[in-house]
């Protein structure tokens, strides 16, 4: 059968096309093409596009040569043109860098009033406040806090410290002034959420840079002191319980969460103390005393009613245990060079992690970029969450002096809330790398049956002992077991030989773990007053072990031993009571007490998976191009879909709590979970895009009962996604948006897409809240990097939602929609002041996704 020579061919998708040899008419003998609308207005401009390129470059050669111009001027053209690029690359430069500041100014603000001003810390945390009024009434205070310090120096450390050395019997303070410059509170931030309900938690960043000038008198000649110091920290202060009655707060207490810093100008002959040697020795001396006092888990405490226990306010229990498992690290920089540093190497990577004053220090793996630890893991007691920060360093080993590979700072307060955290976290203050960690967040039990004693080294429980004093120590051991072995009366004893009163401290053991208490100075009846904890990994095989001892001899005065089986099986797992002391004296005893806890590792609870809503059915083309009418009750198809699944929607990291926990008792951990505050959201599905509020005519610039194009009907796949990041600017007070990118859009010609980005922050839809980013031309992946500023308040923005539709740019008019792809965000599920960067993947309305 001959083929028809006037039928055109049909192209493989079905649809007609120009035909690849195009046959010839019988009758006229003319060609014939059969072109869709499209591929004519896409002919028309490419030519119009090709016409404006020739002329552009042409039209000045033929002018050149109608004028008769010589080749001077030529040149001179092209100098100008030379010297405008030129221009124009520096102005790209520096707009580029005007960029770059806007997009993190707080960062960058906050680095140079660090380094210029080191103390304008409400710019990096912005709920950190400024607190001018309490600096005016520190300013007025301080002439009184200088005679209250003096009286303190004369009659509480003056005798400590003669008493400290028998070189300094003579010590005397012979002048005490702390100047005319105050102590300043640089910002505070007060906890409302993260605490329990009958107490008030405030975070103060202090900052002294005093004209102090306080002279001693060590043994005359010799005389020092002190001219001027420094010192900064962050003091936290607890006002606990509440109560209904004057004065309204049970006690008072503070500590330093961090070691503070501190900077000292000696005089006189501690002069010699400016050598780096000598002065980092004396002010970590001083350091280490202000640390036994007022660094965590050490506290001063003030109660101003009768009814507060202090040593439930100076050691109240901890508020959990974090475990954390050193998994690996990739991506660090080489640190060895070899041939005079001609020839790059590798590094020998260790780490060292830190919780307050427990530091441990991993294993090497020797040349190797991307190590990986076994076994590496470790558990650190948490008193303070939030407050406690982890913080992790890498170094690179070396026979000389390690190089620093970077470090990353870890609030507690986040493994509390998250239950477990199982992720790679980026190292600052280094050009490259990671590390991947896994934390767990333990919480402590009194239930026995939750006891699980393992064999892979990892506790199973904790051991909180409060040591609060002794009374009736023997002066020595010779006075204990001299009187056994003569058999003399302890009063005869006492007459033969004249002891001083002994400088005592305990040594608490469990295995060989040993701690020791600080030194209690010239007394039988020592005061110490200090908690300590003890991790445990059997029961029924390990005791405590405490032993009192002369400071300087080294010489026990006494022993007790208390079996952790006795603590497991008694009411709350505690003892409270003074213990008689085994060789010691007839009536030598310690008042200690001890808690014990069970370790249980919380699992974060999984979200609430509710069936998902009914599904639409596709969309089927009814004869005009109009889909078909929705059944009586049933709604829009934009309705049926407007109920998303909350198993896919993100929880609000901004409305979690933390565990609200009594402190000197332990609460068991509420059921309420809170999700990540990770920069790195879930994507939103086809049906958490849509709500009722986002189908208003204004978002379809008034196309809302046209059809979708067949382009977008007939297409099978994802409808694409959108890359962007949403933040919060602070100092401006502008919600930021940044289009980066798209990828995987549908095409709507053979060619791609000329696609571009509409914004909206609703419930603002009208055309004058209408953002538009600039079209890009035949491309399925285009590039935008545009930005685009909300002049809204952070509350409010926290309220709004954000509305994006990815739409098709039509050269002529059509009464088709433009939409390709739409992506609705609740700001209030997004952590908007650290910024959240992802993509999100685009839906349409009415249409459901095939895969």
């Amino acid at each position: 059968m001959a083929m028809n020579p006037g039928r055109p061919v049909d192209a493989p998708g079905g649809s007609s096309t120009r035909n690849l040899s195009p046959p010839v008419d019988g009758q006229g003998g003319s060609i014939t093409r059969n072109l869709s609308p499209s591929a004519v207005n896409q002919m028309l401009m490419e030519f119009m596009m090709y016409a404006g390129r020739a002329f552009v470059v042409f039209y000045p050669v033929y002018l050149t040569g109608y004028l008769g111009l010589s080749i001077s001027w030529v040149l001179l053209c092209m100098m100008m043109v030379t010297w405008w690029k030129k221009n124009r690359q520096w102005k790209d430069v520096r707009i580029g860098t005007a960029i770059d500041f806007a997009d993190n100014e707080a960062h960058e603000i906050n680095r140079e009033l660090t380094k210029s001003l080191s103390m304008a810390t409400w710019v990096q945390f912005p709920d950190v406040e400024k607190v001018d009024w309490i600096n005016k009434v520190l300013e007025q205070a301080w002439p009184f806090f200088s005679m209250f310090m003096e009286k303190l120096l004369k009659e509480k450390i003056q005798p400590a410290v003669r008493l400290s050395n028998s070189a300094l019997k003579a010590f005397t303070f012979t002048k005490v002034h702390f100047g005319h410059k105050p102590l300043k509170i640089t910002g505070m931030r007060a906890y409302t959420h993260e605490v329990d309900k009958r107490e008030v938690v405030l975070d103060m960043n202090i900052c002294y840079d005093g004209d102090a000038d306080i002279d001693a008198e060590i043994k005359p000649p010799i005389v020092a002191g002190v001219k001027g110091l420094q010192f900064k920290g962050m003091m936290r202060v607890i006002l606990e319980p509440l109560i209904g009655q004057a004065p309204l707060v049970g006690g008072v207490t503070f500590f330093f969460i961090r070691r503070p810093t501190l900077q000292i100008n000696w005089t006189g002959m501690t002069n010699l103390l400016d050598s780096p040697a000598f002065s980092s020795l004396s002010e970590e001396t001083i350091m280490d005393i202000i640390s036994s006092m007022m660094v965590l888990p050490n506290r001063m405490c003030i109660p101003l009613i009768d009814q507060v226990k202090v040593d439930q306010m100076r050691f109240p229990l901890p508020r959990g245990v974090v475990r954390v498992h050193l998994v690996e690290a990739r991506n660090l920089v080489p640190k060895d060079t070899f041939m005079m540093g001609m020839v790059k190497g590798k590094s020998d990577p260790y780490a060292v992690l830190r919780v307050g004053n427990s530091q441990f220090k991993t294993k090497t793996i020797k040349e190797n970029l991307n190590p990986r630890w076994t076994n590496e893991v470790y558990e650190f007691v948490v008193h303070e969450a939030p407050g406690q920060e982890l913080d992790l360093e890498l170094f690179d080993e070396d026979t000389d002096k390690d190089d620093f590979l970077g470090r990353h700072i870890l609030d507690l307060g986040d493994v509390k809330k998250e239950k477990e955290l199982d992720k790679w976290f980026p190292l600052t203050d280094i050009p490259s790398g990671e590390v991947h960690m896994r934390l767990q967040w333990l919480s402590l039990h009194t239930d026995q049956s939750l006891l699980n004693e393992t064999t892979d080294g990892c506790a199973c429980a904790m051991l909180a002992v409060y040591l609060d004093n002794a009374s009736d120590l023997p002066k020595d051991n010779s006075e204990f077991t001299h009187n056994q072995k003569q058999g003399k009366h302890s009063k005869e004893a006492k007459l033969t030989k004249r002891v001083a009163e002994p400088n005592t401290l305990v040594e608490m053991s469990i295995r060989d773990h040993v701690q020791k208490s600080k030194v209690a100075y010239a007394s039988n009846n020592p005061v110490w007053e200090e908690g300590f904890t003890f991790f445990v990994h059997s029961i029924k095989n390990e005791q405590l072990t405490v032993e009192v001892k002369e400071h300087e001899k080294k010489n026990v005065l006494g022993v007790l031993t208390i079996p952790l089986s006795r603590l497991f099986n008694v009411s709350n797992m505690t003892l409270e009571q003074p213990f008689l002391l085994e060789r010691s004296g007839a009536t030598s005893q310690i008042k200690l007490k001890a808690t014990l806890r069970v370790l249980t590792i919380e699992k974060p609870e999984p979200e609430p998976i509710l069936d998902p809503p009914p599904q639409p059915k596709p969309a089927q083309s009814a004869p005009g191009g109009k889909p078909p009418a929705p059944p009586s009750g049933s709604g829009t198809p934009s309705a049926a879909a407007a109920t998303p699944s909350r198993a896919a929607l993100p929880v609000s990291p901004l409305n979690g709590e933390y565990d609200g926990q009594r402190r000197g008792s332990f609460l068991g951990t509420s059921g309420r979970r809170t999700a990540p505050d990770t920069p790195m959201m879930r994507r939103y599905d086809s049906h958490s895009l849509l709500s009722d509020n986002s189908i208003a005519s204004s978002r379809f610039d008034l196309s809302e009962g046209a059809s979708y194009p067949k382009e977008v009907l007939n297409h099978q796949g994802t409808f694409g996604e959108i890359h962007l990041t949403v933040r919060y600017t602070t100092l401006r007070k502008r919600l930021v948006v940044l289009v980066n990118s798209c990828k995987d859009l549908i095409p709507c010609n053979e060619n791609g897409t000329d696609s571009y980005v509409r914004l909206y922050l609703l419930p603002d839809q009208s055309w004058r809240h209408r953002m538009r980013t600039q079209v890009k031309k035949r491309n399925i992946n285009p590039t935008f990097n545009e930005k685009f500023e909300f002049n809204v308040s952070q509350e409010e923005a926290l309220t709004r939602k954000l509305d994006i539709a990815v739409k098709n740019n039509r050269m002529f008019h059509s009464r088709e929609r433009k939409e390709i792809g739409m992506v609705l965000i609740d700001l209030a599920n997004l952590d908007l002041m650290k910024g959240v960067t992802d993509w999100f993947e685009l839906s349409l309305p009415g249409l459901k996704k095939s895969n």
